[in-house]
């Protein structure tokens, strides 16, 4: 059973019998703006009306720089509308700070990505104002967020005004645009482009391995192929990364007989198989089901000299977390700590907190968690949404006071929850007769911006 004990006025413990488990931090009761962190200015953003908030950000003394502007910027991403009013604020009412090409860039992404194209590229005229760019990067970001929605058109039309705004069209250039389409679902738009635009861009080995990735993204494996016989026939020689890209597109596209073929055909040529050609093959049988091909791959791996990196242990311990028991894919946990050949990342302890929580092993999944400040990381989005989500299967009343807390410390790290997240936790409380800190949570559901709920409390 769950205990909460209060530890100091900024963090309550949470106890299981008598013993500590876990460590949640509660909002403060007001935003100190002197530490002037990422965090506490995207809680400011967020909780301000806007038409109040160039007083809050004029009146306190903060030493903007642009890697404070970028993270706080990040920290905003799904708050479109907020993240523009913030960037404004400062372009307009702090002339000692002028933006960086790094922040209007995040800034065009984020007007781009809510498809506000017209603020896009009026930022982007803002930066020739200032002589601060646009960069090539500037305009593959628009490029991108063009083809995302379905305007590739409009994307090779963004590479080719280049020279509008004083840049060079080269083959780097021309290799991103590419990547840009085939990842946008267009690989027969890039196909095309480069028969087109081969003899102005000479296609090199990059080129090819980025349209033989377009066509296996679409399970189109015998095009990938044909691709790579084009690249042959050009006198352009096949690099691991070809192999590598042939080898998980056969894998995506379930052809695993011909997947393992072509990785013994490697081996056969000589090959250096590197740690992603590894990786891919141990994640490719544990999709399919094959743990135990997939593990022993994963020892000839090991016994060939090839140190396996955070990556191979994330496919082997999800393949045993999907297709096997969470107790192995936890002794490989335990195994790569052990070793120490490379450390878990926030992927590795996501992995293995979501197979904890669906098997309902609850204690575990929030050990891990904590575990988490022991390798120097800290909580991601997708970790307390999984958590949460977790504490409703049993139903129980304290499971419950447990997502209540993850959700403040969401908010108190600068992470706004959706919606439907703050409205069912709130659900949640109000069944459970945790009233009172269902009052809570409405308050700070009201401070982020987040339509409150009429419940009866």
């Amino acid at each position: 059973m769950f205990l909460f004990q209060k530890a100091s006025a900024s963090h309550v413990q949470l106890l299981i019998g008598s013993k500590k488990y876990f460590q949640f931090h509660l909002p403060r009761d007001a935003v100190n703006i002197a530490e002037a962190s990422d965090a506490t200015i995207a809680k400011l953003v967020l909780e301000s009306d806007p038409r109040t908030l160039s007083e809050a950000l004029t009146k306190p003394r903060i030493h903007w720089t642009p890697e404070l502007v970028n993270k706080t910027l990040k920290r905003l991403w799904n708050h479109g509308p907020k993240a523009l009013l913030f960037f404004k604020h400062l372009d307009r009412h702090l002339p000692s700070y002028t933006h960086s090409p790094s922040s209007f860039d995040h800034a065009v992404d984020i007007a781009a990505r809510m498809r506000d194209f017209n603020s896009a590229w009026a930022l982007v005229g803002r930066m020739r104002s200032l002589r601060l760019g646009p960069s090539p990067k500037t305009l593959a970001i628009l490029a991108e967020r063009y083809a995302s929605i379905g305007k590739p058109h409009r994307a090779v039309r963004t590479f080719l005004s280049m020279h509008e705004h004083g840049l060079h069209q080269d083959l780097h250039s021309f290799n991103t645009l590419l990547d840009i389409l085939c990842k946008s679902n267009r690989v027969e738009t890039a196909h095309d482009l480069l028969r087109t635009l081969k003899s102005r861009f000479r296609p090199d080995t990059v080129s090819y391995n980025i349209l033989a990735n377009g066509y296996c993204l679409k399970k189109r494996t015998p095009m990938a192929l044909r691709v790579l016989k084009e690249m042959v026939q050009r006198g352009i020689e096949p690099t691991m990364v070809t192999y590598n890209t042939m080898l998980k597109g056969y894998f995506r596209s379930n052809q695993i007989k011909e997947a393992w073929e072509f990785y013994l055909e490697m081996k056969k040529r000589k090959c250096e198989i590197d740690v992603v050609s590894y990786t891919t093959v141990i994640h490719g049988f544990g999709e399919a089901g094959e743990v135990k091909k997939a593990k022993r791959v994963f020892d000839e791996m090991v016994k060939e000299g090839v140190a396996p990196n955070v990556a191979t242990y994330n496919a082997l311990i999800q393949v045993f977390c999907k297709k096997d028991s969470v107790q192995n894919a936890v002794a490989v946990f335990e195994e790569m700590v052990r070793e120490g050949v490379c450390s878990p990342n926030v992927v590795t302890f996501n992995v293995v907190i979501r197979g904890l929580c669906h098997v309902g092993d609850m204690e575990r999944a929030l050990g891990f968690m904590e575990r988490m400040g022991e390798h120097g990381l800290r909580a991601s989005v997708q970790t307390y949404n999984v958590v949460i989500r977790a504490m409703f299967v049993r139903k129980k009343s304290e499971d419950l006071v447990v997502a209540g807390k993850l959700l403040m410390e969401m908010v108190e790290r600068g992470f706004l929850p959706r919606k439907f997240t703050f409205n069912r936790v709130l659900n949640g409380l109000v069944i459970t007769g945790n009233q009172d800190f269902a009052k809570d949570i409405l308050r700070m559901q009201s401070r982020c911006g987040r339509v409150v709920r009429r419940l009866k409390l």
